[in-house]
């Protein structure tokens, strides 16, 4: 319905943007949250405090669009907040001069924001005393990529200025490889399934995300590892780093991820012996091209306890040592990073 910003994301940076209408009979307050990537009441703000011209005149929110209108929206620059080191434990399993990989663990939120502005990753990266690259903005600092909160696992994080525009580069180029372990309800119709599906803000809830015509493109491959009674096991590919992509296009072809309240897999947690407020996917494989060198550079994560747990529950049983990660028993990573 729109022409996209160049750089648009699911929340737009502060900055003025000109959008046409293709089609007719939205109103103006849920034109502007949609292509924005904010509220609903977000938007009416904006409109309020005449950041939204429509033909170049304010309008009321409740204004009916109507194709081949032009619609310019001024975004401000948030109020600036102090960001705080926090002396928080951090995993790393990867650290040099220019990068730092974090093994994230379960329910820690990524970066501050409203109702989040402590016990973040990024307060605990600048607890430990070192530089971060700026070019994130201050509440991201250093953050090449993200998790979700209740999703484990490998996380990179650029020291200098440098290393994050060459890395957030190769990001946007699919040079980084991303591989997730993903339970997921029920049974696939077959062991490698693609799903390419654009993603978008649900605007009915600015909280989820949802497939949209209009959505950015997406694209996940999922490959099978084993088939349980009321699960199967999976390795996520990211092809693109959409967010909730995983999440969203497992439950777009009715296997919700086991344990996500969000998308419909919450229910039956407790028979999976799954911990409150936790879905089963964990970010367990990473290779980059080093930002300095170009080398590759190859992380793994096992598999958490809580979540080793949920799969020998499921499974009826562990089909694995007691010190073998249930990942490589399994597959995970057989064929290497190109497979």
């Amino acid at each position: 319905m729109t022409t996209d910003p160049p750089g648009a994301g699911d929340a737009l940076a502060p900055g003025a943007y000109t959008f046409t209408i293709a089609e007719g009979g939205e109103r103006l307050d849920l034109a502007v949250a949609r292509l924005t990537g904010r509220s609903r009441t977000q938007a009416a703000t904006l409109i309020a405090t005449g950041q939204v011209q429509v033909d170049g005149r304010a309008e009321k929110a409740s204004l009916r669009l109507e194709p081949g209108m032009s619609l310019a929206v001024t975004i401000p620059a948030p109020i600036g907040r102090e960001i705080l080191a926090e002396s928080i434990p951090l995993r790393t399993v990867y650290e040099d001069e220019d990068v730092v990989v974090v093994d994230k663990p379960a329910g820690m939120v990524v970066h501050p924001a409203p109702g989040n502005w402590s016990g973040t990753l990024v307060n605990a990266l600048l607890g430990r005393g070192q530089a971060l690259a700026q070019g994130g903005g201050a509440e991201r600092l250093g953050l090449v990529h993200r998790l979700d909160k209740e999703t484990s696992g490998l996380l990179i994080v650029a020291k200098t200025d440098r290393a994050h525009t060459v890395l957030s580069g190769a990001l946007a180029a699919r040079r980084i490889t991303r591989r997730y372990a993903a339970l997921c309800w029920g049974h696939l119709d077959a062991d490698e399934v693609r799903v390419d599906q654009p993603l978008g803000r649900d605007p009915n809830d600015r909280t989820r995300v949802a497939i949209r015509r209009e959505g950015r493109q997406a694209r996940t491959d999922f490959h099978r590892l084993a088939r349980f009674d009321s699960c199967d096991l999976l390795r996520a590919h990211l092809h693109t780093g959409r967010t909730h992509q995983i999440r969203v296009h497992l439950a777009s072809i009715g296997h919700p991820v086991v344990g996500d309240d969000t998308y419909g897999g919450g229910g039956g947690r407790k028979v999976v012996a799954l911990p409150p407020k936790r879905h089963f996917l964990h970010a367990a494989w990473l290779v980059f091209p080093h930002p300095a060198t170009g080398a590759p550079v190859e992380l793994r994560s096992p598999l958490p306890e809580d979540l080793r747990r949920c799969l020998a529950t499921v499974a009826g049983e562990a089909l694995w040592g007691a010190d073998e990660d249930p990942l490589e028993a399994l597959g995970f990573y057989a064929g290497g990073a190109g497979a």
